[in-house]
């Protein structure tokens, strides 16, 4: 095994709730012991849904952590098993893990090896590309603005994630955080080249010393399926 499969990889797959039933039951059969789901909202206008491969605006995030070996064979399975190739099924797509703590390492490194077998399809379905995916995390009711600005820097479309922000008291008084307990959080992917237009446009608008208390980040996706894998 080569450095690069000892490497680890956050799966993020966005799909239909149809789809999201077919994916649990994979997760399940294989084992797979670290995986979350998260209702969504899709923000993409009609006329490009089909473009990007999201469908109707009602959506299921499925976010695991596994081994890059492991997680190149899973997402070659779920463009199968979900039928990526078709526009609307949805997206999946994979960025570096940088750092865990051991009991994670060791629940990963227990996934059995043998459930998962390569044919070499998932090099033919998947490439390396040169996207990102943008967080924007603002306070409840900004969501459609900060879309509406990252549109304007060339973002496509993104999906809304309610959720709720956790600060200790002592956090919130050094860095004068409010608090706000429910956060909204904006996901875009998008080329590597407009990245900083994106992030400059919403935090511009949205950012720390705004009333959205935005704060805006971005991590590289090293592989992705269902919106187009060239580089």
């Amino acid at each position: 095994m080569n450095k690069n499969d000892l490497a680890y990889r956050i799966l993020l797959t966005i799909t239909t709730p149809k789809l999201y039933d077919t994916a649990a039951k994979y997760f399940e059969k294989k084992k797979i012991p670290i995986h979350y789901k998260v209702n969504a909202v899709g923000t993409a206008p009609s006329n490009i849904l089909d473009i990007l491969g999201i469908g109707t605006s009602d959506k299921r995030i499925i976010i695991c952590m596994l081994p890059k070996n492991i997680a190149d064979i899973v997402i070659k399975d779920l463009y199968i098993d979900l039928m990526f190739a078709i526009p609307g099924n949805g997206i999946a797509f994979t960025m570096p893990l940088g750092a865990s703590n051991n009991k994670l390492l060791k629940l990963m490194n227990a996934i059995p090896a043998d459930n998962f077998i390569s044919d070499g399809k998932e090099e033919l379905i998947m490439s390396e590309t040169k996207r990102v995916m943008i967080a924007a995390v603002v306070n409840p009711g900004f969501s459609e603005e900060v879309m509406n600005s990252a549109k304007s820097a060339g973002a496509r479309g993104g999906t809304i994630i309610h959720g709720r922000g956790i600060a200790a008291p002592d956090a919130i008084s050094l860095w004068g955080l409010g608090v706000q307990e429910e956060r909204e959080i904006i996901i875009i992917v998008a080329e590597s080249s407009n990245k900083l237009d994106i992030m400059n446009a919403i935090s511009e608008k949205f950012g720390a010393n705004t009333d959205a208390n935005g704060y805006i980040l971005s991590l590289p996706i090293d592989t992705i399926i269902g919106i187009g894998n060239s580089n």
